[in-house]
């Protein structure tokens, strides 16, 4: 008994977690102690805070990844849920180790917007697209991240290519095409963006850079 308590100590999940980003929610765990016990395998349940029955995910029963989508399970993103995981090897089951409650809506990350550059002479116009949540429209569409929040865009503008900190901020607002004017022609202008949710003052990881010579 005294070794079947070790095994099921030194195989139970680790720092279980939500990741979340444009509420594509996962919930990710570490393997326990024991790194030896190949034939890990891992279940997964989560549930709705203040709900007494946990539920099981059918495509997470049994896994031996340590990473469980949950994006379906919680889109009510006012919701706060808990996940929960067990682990099995040889024969022996874990206790269960459980995630710190998750909101979808105040835990989220939100990616940075996707930045077109139209045309340029003598001016940059760039076309901004907010992030896109994995929820649909009934027709079909995924629903953008400006649903659900106040979304803002920060715009820098970087033309040192050596100094690749040296960003400056040319856009802060709502609007979704951008005029940035009177710039030098010949000089090769780098653009990046962020999105910036001024409730939560959190803001996106920086977009990829769109650069362009006028």
């Amino acid at each position: 008994v005294l070794e079947n308590r070790d095994l099921q100590d030194s195989i139970k999940p680790q720092k279980v977690e939500f990741h979340s980003l444009n509420f594509n929610s996962t919930l990710h765990w570490q393997p326990g102690r024991d790194r030896e016990a190949r034939d890990t395998v891992y279940f997964v349940q989560y549930k709705v805070y203040g709900q007494s029955t946990w539920q099981t995910k059918d495509d997470c029963w049994g896994i031996q990844n340590c990473v469980c989508d949950l994006t379906n399970e919680t889109s009510d993103i006012q919701e706060a849920y808990y996940g929960r995981v067990k682990a099995a090897s040889a024969g022996v089951y874990s206790d269960w180790s459980l995630s710190c409650r998750f909101t979808p809506w105040r835990e989220t990350m939100i990616g940075p917007p996707t930045v077109t550059v139209i045309h340029s002479n003598k001016s940059i116009i760039l076309n901004l697209q907010a992030p896109k949540s994995p929820y649909k429209r009934k027709r079909g569409s995924r629903i953008p991240m400006t649903n659900y929040y106040d979304l803002l865009y920060q715009v820098f503008i970087i033309n040192n290519l050596l100094d690749e900190q040296h960003r400056v901020l040319v856009y802060e607002g709502k609007n979704k095409i951008i005029k940035i004017e009177d710039l030098r022609p010949g000089v090769s202008y780098c653009i990046v963006a962020k999105t910036y949710v001024p409730m939560l003052d959190r803001s996106s990881a920086y977009s990829s850079r769109q650069c362009t010579v006028l």
